[in-house]
């Protein structure tokens, strides 16, 4: 599910000029007994200055009676001089399912970001992080929110972790996590987005409806990045070609930087390339694959020429394959004679696997990449800048499997459907698609 979230991250990686602000600390009761961490700080951004103040701590998430069944951790950012109850906020949270928010806290949205090498390749340990001149806080006040079981959030008093763990589940906890937030911090006048990577569209879009049937809270925009909205695109199941036709054009892209493709390709603009991909593979590949058994040999010989050529792969692999090379083969195959693998979340990293005979890299080079570098900052940065300490680990990824979608048993789960049905009681609800 995070399969373009680098993208966004190394877009936005460039060198910046250091700005430094001595926080003020201040701890304070918040109405639920639960005590938030205050700190004051400055950042320029698009050469202004901005003053924020960053409020650290946990949502204690109770049933009537008044049980707390789960501590929700979260870090709001609020922009000062400006009447916070009129200011956009926007709730944002990554994907997985499983992933804590680190990764658009501190790759993008937030007024840190790691430090990076200008190709978005890490730097030696020890990491670090500057001030992100491309935050989103000039434009809106920002909750980043770690589902239970990611980050330092957690099922208490013997509540199962497992209970929050499935689509339903997920929503019902974060929907509820955004209505306690807007009567805490007063926001119920101000403007409302969502904003998810990966599977944190999927969140969004099943939020943006969510909200509005049971709490009654319309949205202003939903912010996607990376989308995953009907898993039928996504899930490479036998009988099921969509996605097969669908990837096509992100093999060309990765096979066009790695200089796999026909030189007249490679001499050709990306842009242009991707745009005849695309026609090819929703169109000629797609009819194909719907033929299936009734394509004759020489049709499929045709074919599986037409998929080498525009995906780098060779035609053995394309015919051995039945004309179906899923995901995991392409990151194998694309560069195995030179003894490399290819990156999942950014194809322009490679890796080294074990032996280069399998059909499954060994790791995600991409991911190598920004594993170390994220997961130190982000608890760097918590206990230092923000003054927020914790003995408990920080859950990069929590372990959240099995995770259920009972909701949707025998089908694939399609929130675009929520967001349609949210749309269309909201018309004013906007929604920004961004993909890498």
């Amino acid at each position: 599910m995070k399969k373009l979230l680098l993208s966004l991250i190394v877009a936005i990686s460039f060198n910046a000029v250091s700005q430094k602000s001595a926080p003020i600390i201040s701890v304070e009761p918040e109405p639920q007994g639960v005590a938030i961490v205050k700190t004051t700080h400055a950042i320029i951004i698009g050469g202004k200055t901005i003053q924020y103040t960053a409020f650290t701590g946990y949502m204690h998430m109770k049933q009537d009676t008044g049980k707390v069944l789960s501590k929700i951790f979260f870090t709001y950012y609020q922009k000062e001089g400006e009447d916070a109850g009129k200011r956009p906020v926007t709730f944002t949270f990554n994907g997985g399912p499983g992933s804590a928010s680190l990764w658009l806290h501190m790759g993008g949205v937030g007024p840190k970001r790691v430090l990076l090498k200008d190709d978005g390749s890490a730097t030696a340990a020890p990491y670090t992080y500057i001030p992100n001149e491309f935050s989103w806080l000039d434009k809106t006040d920002l909750v980043f929110i770690d589902p239970v079981s990611t980050g330092y959030s957690r099922a208490v008093n013997g509540e199962k972790e497992s209970n929050y763990h499935g689509y339903v589940e997920d929503i019902t906890s974060v929907g509820a996590f955004v209505r306690n937030f807007l009567s805490r911090y007063d926001r119920w006048a101000s403007p409302k987005f969502l904003a998810g990577e990966s599977y944190g569209t999927t969140r969004a879009a099943g939020l943006s409806k969510y909200l509005q049937d049971t709490h009654r809270i319309y949205i202003n925009g939903v912010i996607l990045i990376s989308a995953v909205l009907n898993f039928g695109t996504n899930n490479y199941d036998i009988g099921n070609d969509l996605p097969r036709a669908l990837y096509i054009p992100s093999y060309t892209a990765a096979a066009w930087y790695h200089k796999k493709l026909a030189p007249a390709l490679l001499a050709r603009p990306i842009a242009d390339v991707l745009k005849e991909s695309e026609a090819w593979a929703i169109g000629e590949y797609a009819s194909a694959l719907i033929k299936g058994g009734w394509m004759s040999a020489k049709e499929k010989d045709a074919i599986a020429e037409k998929m080498a050529y525009w995906t780098g792969l060779s035609k053995e692999l394309c015919l051995q394959a039945n004309l179906r090379v899923d995901e995991n083969r392409f990151y194998k195959a694309l560069r195995r004679g030179d003894g490399l693998s290819v990156g999942r979340l950014d194809a322009r990293f490679t890796g080294r696997d074990l032996d280069d005979a399998g059909e499954f890299v060994d790791f995600d080079p991409s991911f190598a990449n920004i594993d170390g570098p994220f997961t130190a900052t982000i608890n760097d940065y918590l206990s230092k800048e923000l003054k927020f300490k914790e003995e408990k680990g920080y859950n990069v990824f929590g372990n959240v499997y099995p995770w259920s979608y009972k909701n949707v048993q025998n089908k694939y789960l399609n929130v675009a459907e929520s967001l349609r049905d949210a749309m269309a009681k909201n018309p004013n609800l906007k929604v920004y698609l961004g993909c890498g």
